[in-house]
């Protein structure tokens, strides 16, 4: 068995980005919102059976009281935004699985579904539905592995390490030494990507990096710089790295058979045509006919 899990946030900003606007006869824009319903009806299509998607029912989370820098809901577009909470009830209607998160963001939901559906002997993967490089820190081997949908490629264990220079488990402590811009975190100065990478290699973790740059058992140009300015740091980057860590305890599921798809549920056309969705409303009962 695969699990698919979504991150429907990615989804919709990235369905908002790509198609033209669409609006209903009072007004709504949709657009976003049915390019994901349909993208998940694509996923059941081809052979999807358990799957889930995790949105940000609030774009503030927890890690907003830790860093005041922290990444907020200002800037959304407002049509993109009123899309949210719609796209919950369409995704439930259509008798998809999601996880809203409040407190928590979609990734620790994802991070969280992620560890207890590999737990179950009868999964033989768990795909993260996302290109966002802070859910490569999920990827166990190619067990748990990341999926980028738009562009059809895996991200297992290697594959991570030949994209970032560091192993999955040290993708925080790149993040907090690079930064993370869509999250609103800088990271450390004069640190870029190459950098960290290449000690992060060497040291796997910020905190067992070496204060004394001749210590370092790596070459890096500007090591005493480098140094310098880690030294100055640390406690921005063991904060930094500490928002960039996903949480495994987000409510999600009890078990693996609850992200199994039994088919719509019985408001399905209702609630697809009100979002001019009517059309797939037949695909989705002749899956579900099809569904074990």
């Amino acid at each position: 068995m695969q699990v698919h899990l979504v991150d429907g946030t990615y989804e919709l900003f990235r369905h908002h980005f790509a198609l033209p606007s669409h609006t209903t006869t009072d007004g709504r824009e949709v657009a976003a919102l049915r390019g994901v319903a349909t993208s998940m009806v694509g996923m059941l299509a081809d052979g999807a059976t358990h799957l889930a998607v995790a949105t940000d029912h609030v774009v503030e989370s927890f890690r907003n009281q830790m860093y005041a820098g922290y990444k907020t809901g200002e800037g959304i577009p407002a049509d993109l935004h009123a899309q949210f909470h719609p796209l919950e009830r369409v995704l439930e209607a259509m008798g998809i699985v999601v996880f809203p998160m409040v407190e928590f963001e979609a990734d620790d939901a994802l991070a969280s579904a992620a560890v207890l559906a590999a737990a179950d002997d009868r999964v033989d993967q768990v795909l993260i539905c996302t290109p966002d490089k802070d859910l490569a820190q999920c990827v166990r081997g190619s067990r748990v592995v990341q999926f980028d949908r738009r562009k059809g490629v895996v991200f297992d264990h290697d594959a991570v390490v030949a994209k970032y220079g560091v192993p999955p488990e040290s993708i925080p402590d790149w993040l907090a030494l690079v930064g993370d811009t869509a999250d609103g975190f800088p990271g450390l100065p004069r640190w870029g990507a190459k950098s960290a990478a290449a000690v992060l290699a060497r040291y796997g973790h910020v905190d067992a990096i070496p204060d004394d740059p001749a210590q370092w058992d790596v070459a890096v140009r500007g090591a005493i710089t480098l140094a310098g300015v880690l030294q100055a740091g640390r406690a921005d980057a063991a904060l930094f790295r500490d928002l960039a860590t996903l949480r495994t305890d987000a409510p999600t599921i009890g078990g693996v058979d609850d992200l199994q798809w039994n088919g719509p549920a019985d408001d399905m056309e209702a609630v697809l045509a009100d979002h001019d969705l009517g059309r797939i409303a037949a695909r989705l009962r002749q899956l579900s006919v099809q569904a074990p």
